[in-house]
Formats: structure tokens, sequence, C-alpha cells
């Protein structure tokens, strides 16, 4: 029987075809705002490396003053101080460990026909790549020795390793980076999705994927300032040295534990040692040491920010406009059939079998609703793309979405066809049958 009035369904959508396509277009566009709106919330929103992300580790330690102390007061700093980045290096805590802090530098091209530009990057530790899965397309990371003296080596991203050197194998060659000579020893691809990765591991949105990542110990050596400034309000001018030393030089680090279930034994030496810290007078607070995996931290940093969760419920906000729009355009189609219905009543079809034959034929226009939004929906992504490629890398529907976006149009029509459909089986057969 649903077969059949699928079929009814399918043949009904030439009835009052001018009808039929204001209703279509209606959910389309309403679907099309809800879904591309809902695609970009959903790749921000998701685990960008769920292969090890219950084994990612952030911690987090209060090394504010205790003036205005308040201990429900949320902590001030979510990155931690470059001495306590040194200790935890040496800790030997989880299966690797890497430091770092987002940087940008002048890069000089060795041709001359390019001028200087500047470029924003990262400067880890050597742990930093297998940790997060970065892959290479030519070389690989510096070695531990090149971690211990601060080398000046340099990893490049494609883009720019494409900028400087075309199809080139450039490992091995020197670029000048801060007006210092560095030697390339790898080039990363393509490492998506961008946006979300670098706000965890950088602090910082980059540009169209020229990056480069430098040792943390060359950085520190070269006295390449943090992306975001140090903050010593504690000593008038410490110079350098003195901002690395005090707890005003903001730093990120991570853990790689074994297997998820190391997260209490980590927890317990992160409080051991702040609790160590304390005695020697660096951190006064009694504060609660956090640890963050990367779900959390995501959060933690509102990698998706309120705007963009504000956007999603507008865009929901106009698909339930449409939605008013097309049970008005239901009751004005099924109105006109009210003959039909009371014919099919005397001839002894029940209201179910009314309500039921009208609902599927409303999710019939929901189906091609859904159609015509998907079509809309991709083109809507492909603008959004188009204005960044750091949002193109997110904006694209995987296997969830697509199905989403046909289950919400067919959703949405059956909830716009209820009243129009209980209305028509309130048809009096006599009355149909005398009138016509």
């Amino acid at each position: 029987m649903f077969s059949y009035y699928f079929k009814l369904g399918v043949r009904s959508l030439r009835r009052n075809p001018a009808l039929t396509a204001l209703m279509v277009l209606t959910l389309a566009i309403g679907v099309a705002a809800s879904v591309s709106t809902l695609t970009i919330l959903h790749m921000m929103s998701g685990d960008p490396i769920p292969q090890k992300s219950d084994r990612l580790f952030v911690p987090i330690f209060d090394v504010a003053p205790v003036d205005n102390y308040n201990p429900a007061e949320k902590l001030r700093e979510n990155q931690v101080t470059y001495p306590d980045v040194m200790n935890l290096l040496k800790s030997g805590q989880g299966v690797r460990r890497t430091g770092l802090y987002g940087i940008s530098a002048p890069i000089e091209p060795p041709r001359k026909d390019l001028p200087a530009f500047s470029a924003q990057g990262v400067a880890p530790t050597r742990d930093f790549f297998a940790m997060f899965d970065v892959p290479f397309v030519r070389g690989q990371a510096w070695s531990a020795q090149d971690d211990e003296r601060g080398a000046d080596v340099i990893v490049l991203s494609r883009a720019i390793a494409e900028k400087l050197f075309g199809e080139a194998n450039p490992v091995g060659q020197r670029i000048n980076v801060m007006g210092f000579p560095f030697t390339i020893v790898g080039v990363t691809d393509k490492w998506e999705p961008k946006p979300r990765y670098y706000k965890l591991v950088g602090g910082e949105q980059f540009g169209d994927g020229e990056e480069f990542f430098i040792p943390l110990g060359s950085a520190i050596r070269h006295e390449t300032t943090h992306n975001g400034g140090m903050n010593c309000s504690e000593r008038s001018d410490p110079g350098f040295e003195g901002k690395l030393r005090s707890n005003c030089t903001w730093l990120q680090f991570w853990f790689e534990t074994g297997s998820s279930g190391d997260r209490a034994q980590l927890q317990n030496y992160i409080d051991s040692y702040a609790a160590e810290q304390r005695k020697l007078g660096r951190m006064k607070r009694a504060a609660p040491n956090r640890l963050f995996n990367v779900t959390e931290w995501m959060q933690e940093r509102e990698v998706v920010d309120k705007d963009t969760r504000l956007s999603a419920w507008l865009a929901f906000g106009f698909l339930l406009l449409c939605l008013v729009n097309t049970i008005g355009l239901l009751l004005a189609k099924f109105s006109v059939r009210a003959a039909e219905v009371g014919i099919r009543r005397a001839l002894g079809a029940s209201r179910r079998e009314i309500f039921r034959q009208l609902l599927i034929e409303s999710a019939v226009v929901g189906l091609a609703g859904g159609v015509l939004g998907l079509v809309l929906a991709f083109g809507a992504l492909a603008l959004i793309g188009m204005q960044s490629s750091e949002v193109a890398s997110l904006a694209h529907m995987d296997l969830t979405m697509l199905a989403f976006t046909f289950a919400l149009s067919v959703l949405a029509a059956v909830l716009a066809g209820l009243l129009p459909t209980w209305r028509a089986c309130q048809v009096t057969p006599a009355i149909q049958l005398k009138s016509q």
C-alpha cells in the first residue's frame, strides 16, 4: 500500500505544477540554508583527530598571583609558562611530549624575482609531527639532536615550498628566515581540516596554507616573539630571557599517552608537579590543575564560537518560516481535493487511509525539496569555500550530512503536512456528493 500511495504522490506533483513548484522551492531554500550552516558547524565541531583524540592531553596550571583570588573563577590563561614547558619535556610522562607556540616571521626567497613575505608558523619540538599525524610530502621532521641544540632547520608547508621552489625538491636547500639561514628538512602535505587543528595547536588561525615549523629551541635562541605577544606586568623591562624565566611567557604543551586509561596517572603527575612548584613559590594559588583531551580542549578554546552557533539557530528559524509557508501551500493544495476525498470516503476509504495517502504525498514533496535543497546547499558551500581556502576545507558534506539533508526535508514536509492532512480528512462525504 505504501508503494501505491508513493506512486500517487509522485503523480500528484504534476497537479497544480505552479503550486507544487512553490512548495518544493520553499522547502529547498529552507533546507539549503539550514544544512549549509549546519555542515560548517558539524565539520568545525567534529573530532579533528579521532584515532587518538582520547590519548592527547593539554595540562593547565594556575600561576596567576593570589591578589583578589576567587576559587570559583575560571582560569585566566589557557596555556602554560616556559619554565613549566621545559620541566614537562624532561618529565618522561607519556609516550610523546611537545611544547610549542605560534610565531610569525619574514621569509626571504632564494629567487630574486620574489619579494620577501611574512608567514605564520609554529615553533614546536620534534614529537609534534608524530603526535598530530602531520603528513609529509618530502623529507621528514628534524632530529632529536636538532631539538636539543636548537638547530636552524625548518619544515615548510607545501604551499610555501611550491611558491619558493616550484615542483623541485627543496629538502637540503637554505632560505633566510628572520635574517638567519635555515636548512629545509621537510615539506608537509595538506593538513586537513586546518582551522580546527591550528586553533588547537597554534593558537592562531593561519593564512592560506602558507605556514612553516621551526624547532622550539631555535625560536627561543633567535628571540622570536609569540604571536600573541608577551605579557610581563611583573617586571618593567625584563628582556627576552627574563620573560622566558618569569611567569609571563605563555606556551602550549601536549602529552600523548599510550592509552586513554593512562589519564589518571598523568593527572596524578601534574598534581604532584604543581605541589612541588608551590613549595618553590612559583604557583601560589591552590586552584585545581586541569587536564583536557582534544574534544574537551576544543570546547575550552571555543573552536566553534558563539557567532557560528547563533547562525545555526538563525538558519533553523529560517527553516521554520519556510515550514509555515509550506503549511499554507499544502492547505491550498489539499483543499481543492475535497471532492476527491469525499468520493473516496463514500466508497469506503477510512479517515486513516486518507490521512496516510496525503501524508505520503507531503513526504514526496519533501523528498523533491530535499533533492533541490541539496543542489542549493552544494552551491552555497561552494560559494562559502571560495571566500577562504581555510573555510573550503570545512565546506563539504560527508555521508552523515547527506543523509541528514534528506531526512530533514522529508521530516519538514511531513510536519508541514500534518495540519492540512488532518483538515482534508474532516471532509463530510454526504456534503461533497450533494455539491458535486
